[in-house]
């Protein structure tokens, strides 16, 4: 098993395909490996994370212990007054072991997923192209953390207020069920953590020059519509404030990638010897504007000197006398 973990001192370009095919297959082997050391350490440290895990809920009971307190409201007497999470059956406690171990385990794969990922089509890429590797995985990972930490102390702590007011505004007493918070907290921060993705996708889809940056700076209406419907799915309760903030984020992370999108892409024509700017492909050369007609077609070319045509035999145009130059001055011949 061991052995197969190991790298093979060939060098990529001189693998066969069979051989690309083994390597991705450790590089998969690599990231489960590491998942699952992953998971089996909140396993064995089973008392810590769920304590971990259950900060958001105390944030909620107690905002004036989160470092998210000014963006968090006051909880109703209900939510206050909540007892310790509840399960009810056997199955309930190791589904929140699992839950616990399934986010740690992500965590601490996460890094290792996103070298594998780049080291494998590293290859592939110029001496340019790899220097941009390790800024683009570095952001990821950043971005990644970025959003599963707004999740963790702040979209989750509103979220279950929200719920216990509308609880409570319902005459209703919740009881959380400890396997459903779980989920709730993982999905959440793993939700938030890939959205906040959106941005390196726009540029990779750009460096791809699959879709050219203007064109995405025009479609900003239907963008920023999207977002809307992107952030009213990752959140439990689309309330006003959460969609507002949510929605801002990602409307800023979606203008800086297309300005960051805008100058790979030119660096990127530059090197090659194509105009800088996507959209001059679509503008003929000036050069070529000057002889099209009024249909835009411009007649070909020809190297050949142009030379005056001869009537064709029996052809009923009568020939022009051929015009003698005149005399020279003092040449009396011609008078004869």
């Amino acid at each position: 098993m061991l052995s197969t973990l190991i790298r093979r001192n060939k060098s990529r370009s001189e693998m066969s395909f069979l051989e690309h095919l083994d390597d991705l297959r450790i590089s998969l082997i690599r990231v489960v490996t590491v998942f699952a050391i992953g998971m089996v350490a909140a396993l064995i440290f089973y008392q810590e994370t769920p304590v971990l895990l259950s900060l958001p809920l105390e944030w909620a009971k107690h905002p004036e212990t989160s470092p998210m307190a000014f963006a968090l409201s006051e909880p109703g007497p209900g939510l206050v007054n909540m007892g310790e999470l509840k399960e009810f059956t056997f199955m309930g406690v190791w589904k929140v072991l699992m839950y616990a171990a399934f986010g740690v385990g992500v965590a601490v794969a996460s890094p290792v997923f996103l070298y594998e990922t780049a080291r494998f089509v590293g290859p592939a890429l110029t001496d340019r192209e790899k220097s941009g590797l390790v800024p683009f995985c570095g952001a990821a990972l950043v971005l990644f953390l970025l959003g599963a930490a707004l999740a963790f102390y702040w979209l989750s702590p509103m979220s279950i207020q929200i719920w216990q007011h509308f609880a409570e505004g319902m005459k209703m007493e919740v009881t959380w069920q400890a396997s459903d918070y779980y989920a709730f907290v993982v999905m959440m921060c793993l939700l938030t953590g890939l959205t906040f993705q959106f941005p390196l996708a726009l540029i990779v889809l750009m460096w791809l020059e699959l879709v050219r940056p203007k064109t995405l700076l025009k479609s900003w209406r239907g963008m920023l519509v999207g977002i809307m419907l992107l952030v009213a799915l990752i959140t439990p309760i689309a309330e006003p404030i959460s969609l507002i903030v949510m929605t801002s984020v990602l409307f800023g992370f979606y203008l800086a990638a297309v300005g960051v999108g805008t100058v790979i892409v030119r660096r990127k024509r530059v090197a090659r010897g194509d105009k800088p700017n996507p959209e001059d492909d679509d503008l003929p050369d000036d050069d070529e504007d000057d002889d099209r007609g009024d249909d835009g077609y411009r007649p070909a070319r020809s190297s050949k000197p142009v030379t005056p045509s001869t009537p064709a035999l029996g052809s009923s145009e009568p020939s022009k006398p051929k015009s003698t130059p005149p005399p020279a001055e003092g040449d009396l011949s011609s008078l004869d």
